[in-house]
């Protein structure tokens, strides 16, 4: 009878003991992620803007579109303190980027540095914060539509089928 209170007494001591151990080390990485500082993994938010869509323009004429799509990362925490949305300060700093720069030629690939496109649109978001909230702008989609094609789509026209015939045509009128 005693070895099986003293089993029992063994068996409890273990059990919360287990529990104190469990709790207090699932207390712990909350308080040092926090000092960690946001990384890739957690922290961080990425906003993913609509296309954005600059015409370019010279003397007056239009020589068709730049449009961008892209993500940028900031952090989570300040990024939902933010009172002015996140996607709008994006999209005027690459127009406010690309009306500056008017001696980026779209039609040549050669003429984009996107590295420097990139950085240049961070840290003008930055400077206009007055803090580093965007990590990262990374580039999802980037095309120039020259004028000529705008309006036309990519789909070929398929041959008429009787069925999609106006009325008229079957009688010649």
């Amino acid at each position: 009878m005693i070895k099986f209170i003293v089993a029992a007494l063994w068996i409890s001591i273990a059990t919360t003991g287990a529990l104190l151990y469990s709790f207090q080390s699932g207390q712990a990485p909350t308080e040092t992620t926090q000092d960690a500082g946001a990384t890739a993994f957690q922290g961080l938010d990425y906003v993913q803007t609509d296309i954005i869509s600059v015409p370019v323009f010279d003397n007056g004429r239009v020589y068709g579109y730049f449009l961008a799509r892209l993500v940028f990362t900031a952090e989570a925490k300040r990024l939902a303190e933010l009172k002015l949305p996140a996607k709008a300060l994006l999209a005027d700093q690459v127009y406010s980027h690309l009306f500056a720069n008017p001696q980026i030629d779209f039609t040549t690939r050669a003429d984009l540095d996107v590295d420097a496109f990139r950085e240049t649109i961070r840290t003008g978001v930055n400077a206009r914060l007055g803090e580093d909230l965007v990590r990262e702008v990374l580039v999802e989609q980037i095309d120039f539509l020259p004028k000529s094609e705008v309006g036309k789509t990519t789909v070929r026209p398929t041959q008429a089928t009787p069925e999609a015939a106006p009325a008229n045509a079957a009688t010649g009128h």
